[in-house]
């Protein structure tokens, strides 16, 4: 029975193994569609009282905000 060297012998055999190109087939680039309406993260300044107000009514503040703000932005229109 033969047996066979699991690794080349010769160094320049064995460089070639492991620079050897691989082919990879390449999948159809997808596009992607944008997200309409897309959340920031952004740092504003808001007075301790407006801020008190937003938080009473516990978590979802900042949604709170974003909707008045939108109502304030939706009216000057």
């Amino acid at each position: 029975m033969a047996t066979t060297l699991r690794r080349p012998v010769n160094p320049l055999d064995a460089a070639e193994a492991l620079f050897k190109p691989v082919k990879k087939t390449l999948a159809d680039a997808v596009e992607r569609r944008k997200v309409p309406v897309a959340t920031e993260t952004v740092s504003i300044r808001i007075d301790g009282d407006v801020l008190a107000f937003f938080q009473e009514d516990g978590p979802g503040w900042q949604d709170r905000i974003n909707v008045a703000l939108r109502q304030a932005m939706e009216s000057s229109r």
